[in-house]
């Protein structure tokens, strides 16, 4: 883990399953992205996944990938997302999250992402946290990460 970690791109997407856009910033409340089809009251508000995940997928795809195109609504640099643990809480400016979910099960030809990619790197690297505390997150916000205590 980095001593500087960031937000690097902040991206939305109204339709589960789809390819995310970047857009200036994001609002977080307590359903989870304002504007975003994953808001709701369930465990999976908020998706992250690492610039670090998404450049060594590169090589597999064999072209770059833009932010968002994996479908995470924030894309990090400096933190092994994928080495945290649920209960882990990250604060980003005013907001708080906490990680509920390591990965996730692909849905495989039913994804857009899937379909256009032909493969994911959500499922092993992505994670997943619910809002603790609301507000605005952007590019270039520092990511301060914080430990379970156990």
């Amino acid at each position: 883990m980095s001593d500087h970690i960031e937000v690097v791109s902040v991206n939305i997407s109204e339709k589960k399953g789809t390819i995310k856009t970047p857009c200036p910033s994001i609002d977080l409340n307590e359903k989870g992205v304002a504007h975003d089809a994953h808001a709701g009251d369930w465990h999976r508000q908020v998706s992250l996944l690492a610039e670090e995940s998404i450049r060594s997928f590169e090589p597999k795809l064999g072209r770059p990938i833009e932010f968002g195109e994996f479908a995470e609504n924030i894309t990090t640099r400096g933190i092994v997302l994928y080495k945290t643990t649920p209960g882990d809480k990250f604060i980003i400016g005013e907001t708080e999250l906490e990680v509920t979910q390591i990965g996730k099960i692909c849905h495989g030809d039913n994804c857009q992402i899937f379909q256009a990619v032909g493969k994911c790197v959500m499922p092993k690297e992505g994670i997943f946290c619910k809002v603790i505390k609301g507000g605005s997150i952007k590019p270039g916000d520092r990511i301060q990460y914080i430990k379970r205590s156990k």
